[in-house]
């Protein structure tokens, strides 16, 4: 039996594959395709119909015409009677009921909420996520779960953290005070992505620093209002947690070893971080952010406000990585129009457009080499050592 999603060369176009996805069970009346974001766009555009599979003798079957280079997490769903429609409530349900390949021949995307797993199609051409599975011939290091100012953060500490001082000198390695990542969504990150893995095999091939890394809890329903340029969030983290890190842990107060990172509104958040709080937040890593806030309309006045704040008001101390995705139809001009804006402005830009969309299944290797890129080189001035 061939091994599906079956994935052939385009006859038309070399830089193109035509990748087959399968259901073989009989005890249903359709079956949806959710190709991350490649779907979402057509249900916003209120016609799921290019993402019903067809049966052909005794199984369900649909083919795309993809890039060489796509990444997506994918689901299928199964239904009885007519096909889902477009509603809000009409995708939760199938969010809620969508699961994986069976066929599948790569690890999960793990998902939360209860809802099942995803697969995880990576064609040819795309990127390599070298850091985002766990490696058993690694130093381990450890996840702390802890509360600070009534909020849940998990703290990653690297191998070896405070070796011979306790946990609070963090000095046992010789490395001085430890470099710092705040995650935010860290409930996502840690809990169910496992992001310590990752930083563990950064951390054992040098890329990045031993760095304890700040797992923020924020998609509780306060998120829409502290992910929306709130000063009094990005206060909050200034002001208490990175405090409570360097007493706690060791952490560096220098803001050119400390990395604010998110996706979505959480990028937005990040890059509002370093405009707010320069002083505390110098690397930001934005992976699709939701830079049109607070205005869908594109290009309107209203929308914008922080792409706007950074062209009109002095350069920040602050350095950035940038990546969205191709598919991110919402998102991709207002990131270039970032980029723009601060390469304009003379800030230190790394912006790179992988060809994927709002998808862990992309953002867990973005995060990887914005980490690298951010922590494991020299800022562009005043001493530093790579080692700490």
């Amino acid at each position: 039996m061939a091994a599906f999603p079956l994935i052939a060369p385009d006859p038309d176009d070399p830089a193109y594959r035509l990748v087959t996805f399968v259901h073989d069970e009989d005890d249903c009346d359709g079956v949806l395709a959710l190709l991350h974001t490649v779907t979402d766009k057509d249900r916003h555009a209120g016609d799921l119909t290019p993402h019903l599979m067809t049966r052909r003798n005794d199984r369900w079957e649909i083919t795309y015409r993809l890039r060489a280079d796509h990444r997506a997490s994918y689901q299928l769903h199964p239904f009885h009677g007519a096909p889902p429609g477009t509603t809000r409530a009409d995708w939760l349900h199938v969010l809620d009921h969508a699961r994986p390949d069976r066929h599948d021949t790569q690890p999960r995307l793990p998902a939360r909420d209860g809802r099942h797993p995803a697969s995880v199609l990576s064609l040819p051409q795309a990127p390599a996520q070298p850091y985002a599975r766990r490696r058993e011939d690694v130093p381990r290091g450890r996840t702390l779960a802890r509360t600070v100012a009534g909020r849940r953060v998990d703290v990653h500490l690297p191998a070896g953290h405070g070796h011979g001082h306790g946990h609070g000198a963090g000095l046992g390695l010789g490395l001085g005070p430890y470099p710092v990542a705040v995650l935010l969504d860290g409930e996502m990150w840690g809990e169910v992505l496992s992001v310590g893995d990752t930083l563990d095999n950064l951390t054992a091939d040098g890329a990045i620093p031993p760095t304890v890394a700040l797992l923020v809890h924020t998609m509780g329903p306060g998120r829409p209002e502290e992910l929306s340029c709130n000063p009094a969030f990005v206060d909050h983290l200034a002001d208490r947690l990175l405090p409570w890190a360097a007493a706690e842990f060791g952490t560096t107060d220098d803001p050119r070893r400390t990395v604010i990172a998110g996706q979505s509104a959480g990028g937005l958040t990040a890059a509002f971080a370093a405009y707010r709080r320069p002083e505390r937040f110098g690397n930001v890593l934005s992976q699709s952010g939701s830079f049109w806030w607070p205005d869908e309309t594109e290009f309107d006045e209203g929308s914008e406000w922080l792409t706007r704040r950074f062209a009109a008001e002095p350069r920040r101390e602050a350095r950035f990585y940038v990546e969205v995705g191709l598919q991110e139809w919402m998102l991709l001009t207002q990131n270039r129009h970032l980029r723009d804006v601060l390469t304009a402005r003379g800030y230190e830009v790394e912006y790179r457009e992988f060809n994927g969309g709002h998808d862990y299944a992309c953002w867990r290797g973005g995060l990887a080499d914005g980490l690298a890129h951010l922590l494991g080189r020299a800022p562009t001035n005043g001493p530093y050592r790579p080692n700490g």
